[in-house]
């Protein structure tokens, strides 16, 4: 089966990257989660262990590899990585080839031919705003694929284009790349 790396970034949507971690384990495959440290606020790492078997990690600095290059690391270990969900912040700075943290760095050190998605979840407004545009662009231009939003119920009581998708929905999706 296949090893998956699951970026976990800060939005209220986190919630359902806890069930798309055990689906994607029940089915057989790895799944290392990376949290960035606004995701760490909404859900734990020590959920995705529980579902994973797997230390999910969310400091840059207190990782598994003992010369600190868990980036590395990780991106030669991985398969494919899915950021799910993935912040209006967090496909800015894809785009635009930052680094901020462990999950940005292993994002550059993730191969460019590799498996590569983004599931977006944000406020509608947000989503249609032409940064996010132009950076949704970038990322598809670079190869990743785009997983949703759908149409919906946002968490901030908004409804429109942005919602995160369903867990199930995620999942398959992913799949669809392996």
């Amino acid at each position: 089966m296949s090893k998956i790396l699951l970026g976990v970034t800060g939005s209220a949507a986190c919630f359902k990257a806890v069930a798309i971690a055990s689906a994607l384990t029940k089915l057989g495959h790895e799944v290392q989660v990376v949290l960035t440290p606004a995701a760490a606020r909404f859900v734990t790492p020590l959920q995705f262990s529980c579902v994973t078997g797997i230390r999910a990690l969310d400091d840059e600095w207190a990782g598994a590899d003992p010369a600190g290059m868990d980036h590395i690391s990780l991106a030669r270990w991985a398969d494919a990585l899915i950021i799910a969900p993935a912040t209006a912040d967090t496909i800015g700075w894809l785009a635009h080839g930052m680094a901020p943290g462990l999950l940005g760095s292993l994002a550059l050190a993730f191969s460019t031919t590799g498996p590569r998605a983004v599931a977006p979840a944000m406020n509608p407004q947000m989503w249609s705003n032409p940064s996010v545009e132009r950076n949704i662009e970038q990322l598809a231009s670079d190869g990743w694929q785009i997983f949703g939003p759908a149409q919906g119920d946002t968490a901030c009581g908004e409804t429109g284009p942005g919602r995160f998708l369903e867990a199930d929905e995620v999942v398959t999706l992913a799949l669809s790349l392996l």
